[in-house]
Order: C-alpha cells, then structure tokens, then sequence
C-alpha cells in the first residue's frame, strides 16, 4: 500500500512540474533547478522528485543527461500516435503512407538481398489471384508494399507501416466496391524493376505516384480529410463472389 502512495505521490508531482512546464517557466533546452530546489517547492521529498522526473522524461518532455542535470525537451506530452491516428482523416492518412513508402521504396532500391526480391516478386504475383474478392486483393495488395518497406532495412519504417497501412484498409474496399478499375499489374511491376536495378531515385517516384492515385481517388470517393480513418469501419461489408463484377478475369486494381 506504501508504493502505491508513494505513486501516486509522483504523478502528483509531475503533474505540478508539467504544468510550470507549459507555463513557460522554464524554456526548452533550459535546465531545471535540483532536487533540494524543487523538493520543497513541490512540498515532497528528493526520492519523489526523482519518481516525477523519470515520469516526465519517459513522456518526452525532459531529459537527464549524466553529471549534467535534467533538461526540458518539450512544453507538452508527445500525444499517442495510435491516438492521433484515429483522429486523423483518410487522406491524411494516405498522404503519411507516401511519406514513409516512398523513402523505403528508394532504401530498398539500395538495401534490399537476393530474398528480398525474391519476396517482393511472390507478393507481386500473389496480387493476380482471379479468385479474389476485393478484401483479398487490398490484403495482397498491402502484403506487397509492406514486402518493400520490408526490403528497407529499417525497423522503424516498417513499424510505421504496421500502423498507418490498416486504417485506410476499410476506405480502399469500399472504393473499389464503388469505382473498380482496370488491371495495374504493370505499374506494381515498374517498382519491383526499380528495386531489382538498383535504381533508387525512380522507385521513389514509383511508389508515390501509385499512392498519389490512391490518395486521388479516395477523395474523388468523398474521404475528406477530415473524416476520422476508422468511420468507415462501420459500414456493412460484403464478402467473396459478391464483391466481384461477373466474368472479371483480373481483380480490380488497387494503387
């Protein structure tokens, strides 16, 4: 019961040193006074300070660096990414998946191996499946360009793309129910021949210009940026052959 108080203690604390924070009392980069200052001033002990402090550097907003005493990096708590997400429009949220597959399309380009390739091109033609409904085609679809951010060699991009890829899955199944297009197999095709050549430069312009017309036609379908990405979660989906036009010998595309 001890520890809890003691907890609750420091939260307290840091709830009082953040909000000196926002007040500007100190600036960024300025240095806050020591314990023995501000263990009085906050009406607890050093023990609790210290607490507050590692409350408030694992938030982002200070920073204690060694035989140097701790710093303000921000005025504020960074915000959830998740949570800004959920807020975040559909084509706002497109328009992050070309800033982060873009410059893995360029990395892959440069980083990628022999299996990476190998990788990328089973997931270029697992996108031809003829028995897909549109759900399994945007699955295989984003298989593919995950296999890119893959072929990057960068854990955080493709932290990233794990992240914002499905919040506009949901959109693109219902503008293709809407709006099916023709077969785009050539243009996925292009980025794999950039990627294999080594070519760093054209498959950044590649991959953007594939998602800038995903991004066009989400809002030609009416995802204002201002929608919330998951609203159109809600909606009634349907599955298998009855997604799919009659006669269709290729799935429709997806950007």
């Amino acid at each position: 019961m001890e520890q809890v108080r003691r907890h609750r203690l420091a939260e307290q604390a840091a709830d009082l040193l953040l909000a000196r924070i926002r007040s500007g009392e100190w600036p960024l980069g300025a240095k806050l006074p020591g314990e023995t200052t501000l263990a009085p001033q906050l009406g607890v002990g050093r023990s609790t300070v210290r607490e507050a402090i590692r409350e408030l550097a694992a938030k982002g907003v200070l920073e204690t660096r060694q035989g140097a005493g701790v710093f303000v990096l921000a005025h504020d708590v960074r915000e959830d990414w998740d949570a800004v997400l959920r807020r975040a429009g559909i084509v706002a949220v497109v328009e992050t998946r070309i800033a982060i597959e873009s410059e893995a399309a360029a990395l892959a380009a440069a980083r990628r191996t022999p299996a990476d390739l190998r990788r990328i091109r089973r997931a270029l033609a697992g996108r031809l499946d003829p028995g897909f409904g549109i759900e399994e085609l945007v699955d295989a679809d984003t298989a593919f360009h995950r296999a890119v951010v893959v072929a990057a060699h960068n854990e955080i991009l493709v932290e990233l793309f794990d992240t914002v890829a499905p919040r506009v899955r949901q959109a693109m199944v219902d503008m293709l129910r809407l709006h099916p297009g023709g077969p785009d197999h050539e243009a996925h095709a292009g980025l794999v021949d950039a990627i294999a050549a080594g070519d760093a430069a054209r498959a950044a312009v590649v991959s953007r210009a594939h998602l800038v017309s995903m991004k066009e036609a989400l809002s030609a379908g009416g995802a204002r940026a201002g929608t919330p990405a998951e609203s159109s979660r809600t909606r009634t989906r349907a599955r298998g052959s009855a997604a799919r036009s009659p006669g269709a010998r290729r799935p429709p595309a997806v950007p």
